[in-house]
């Protein structure tokens, strides 16, 4: 099984690829997409789009795993994320993939086996299950590695049902 892990944004959306062969992970790639805050909104929504696209030709992923939002107290940076999380949304939906969202508290019960671990340990856990040499950086790519990697281990549950 092929996942795209992918943490939402609209000035850095995280991504991460791995596969998953019996209980092993393997790394295939992971990353950033970035636009400028110089672009019409519309524009970046359509680099997001394009790019994301792009990977998903690239990697034929057979999931797409996309984190929820998350947000306490800015409401306008929530709007437009959620915008750039509906175009992923519309993306992989498109694809034909299997869709699967989770919640960052599920993410970081998966991977580290606590809600509310700190970024530095999910970023230690990555480094890892998917045996690097180095910390995943930037957070939004790791953040992507653990959602993709919450994704492989909610499967098999979900298989098992």
């Amino acid at each position: 099984m092929i996942i795209l892990g992918i943490d939402p944004g609209i000035a850095t959306t995280g991504y991460g690829v791995i596969e998953k062969k019996g209980s092993q992970f393997y790394l295939h790639q992971y990353g950033i997409i970035s636009t400028k805050p110089t672009l019409e909104f519309s524009k970046r929504l359509l680099q997001l789009s394009m790019e994301l696209n792009t990977l998903i030709d690239t990697y034929c992923p057979t999931d797409i795993a996309v984190e929820e939002l998350f947000f306490n107290t800015n409401v306008k940076t929530a709007i437009i994320v959620a915008q750039a999380r509906g175009v992923i949304l519309l993306c992989a939906e498109k694809s034909k993939k299997n869709v699967a969202s989770y919640t960052p508290l599920q993410v970081k019960s998966s991977v580290c086996g606590y809600g509310r671990a700190e970024k530095k340990q999910v970023q230690y856990m990555v480094q890892k299950l998917l045996n690097m040499k180095e910390l995943p950086k930037p957070d939004d790519a790791a953040d992507a590695l653990a959602i993709a990697i919450c994704h492989a281990h909610s499967y098999k549950i979900k298989s098992l049902k």
